[in-house]
């Protein structure tokens, strides 16, 4: 089974969810992520990431275009941006919508790092914890 995780940018939390699936999901799936725009990574989500002990840091921002060549069974939306402006995919693509908080927003109005990195401490939790049920999620 294939899997996508989609957000707006493809630089913090589809990329989490990505990480955490490779390093924690069904090893009989692939995992891919990308964005309807290209954002880059986004260096906290790296940093909280690794402080979880899943490596990102390899990982690049790219486009739906970028991934032409491939097709899905399941996309994840993990934004309501990505949600509402999700393409139609061909075949049996199952969509998927769970919508986590989006951290550099939310951290736009910390005044400390640690602030900061609450948020998307936070998000990788819940991220986390998602793609540990992912496969009872997609049964249901």
């Amino acid at each position: 089974m294939k899997v996508l995780f989609l957000c707006t940018g493809n630089s913090c939390r589809s990329q989490m969810a990505e990480g955490w699936a490779r390093a924690v999901g069904p090893k009989e799936h692939d995992y891919y992520s990308a964005g309807i725009e290209k954002h880059g990574m986004n260096e906290n989500a790296i940093r909280v990431m690794r402080e979880a002990g899943v490596d990102i840091s390899g990982h690049y921002s790219k486009t739906l275009d970028e991934l032409a060549d491939q097709t899905f069974d399941v996309v994840v939306t993990v934004c309501g941006h990505a949600n509402e402006t999700c393409p139609v995919f061909p075949g049996k693509t199952r969509v998927v919508h769970v919508g986590f908080d989006d951290p550099p927003k939310l951290a736009q109005q910390e005044t400390t790092e640690e602030g900061k990195l609450a948020h998307y401490r936070r998000v990788r939790d819940e991220i986390e914890t998602f793609v540990r049920q992912l496969e009872t999620r997609l049964a249901g």
